[in-house]
């Protein structure tokens, strides 16, 4: 092999590598399925066997910068795909970086219909940066499941 299809092939591997945190996105179409994928999950093993699942970064609910996150409607989080030391904590009085109450925002909505998208700030688990983030919820009971996308 030749040092310039040598040059070429790690070029391009680098091109690929490089573009490769921007195509790891989710979409928003992906957020609303692992959310209705969740709600089956709770629907079908029960809240206390599926929040364990939910919470398990090397689970079915996360996938890179994509979780699941259920809340009970008084701000409480009950399951978290990306950190679990959120799980348990009375979460109403969170603020994003420009001040916004998103947690009690997201928790109204959720207690006046069944589905809805939310914008906020939050960091991105997998760059690590604070960025516009648009959350899915559905409510199930007295809960808010929910996924969001870090837009772009």
């Amino acid at each position: 092999m030749s040092h310039k299809m040598i040059a070429v092939g790690a070029a391009a591997a680098a091109l690929a590598f490089a573009a490769a945190p921007a195509l790891a996105g989710a979409s928003k179409d992906d957020a609303v399925a692992m959310v209705k994928k969740a709600v089956e999950a709770i629907k079908a093993d029960g809240a206390e066997k599926a929040y364990v699942v939910i919470s398990d970064k090397a689970g079915p609910f996360v996938k890179d910068d994509l979780y699941v996150v259920v809340y009970q409607l008084d701000g409480k989080v009950l399951a978290h795909g990306a950190n679990a030391k959120f799980i348990g904590k009375d979460m109403i009085d969170a603020q994003d970086v420009d001040g916004k109450l998103y947690v009690k925002e997201r928790v109204e909505m959720a207690a006046k219909q069944p589905s809805f998208w939310q914008d906020y700030k939050f960091v991105n688990p997998v760059s690590k940066k604070v960025e516009p983030k648009e959350m899915y919820c559905e409510r199930l009971d007295n809960t808010a499941v929910c996924a969001g996308v870090y837009k772009l």
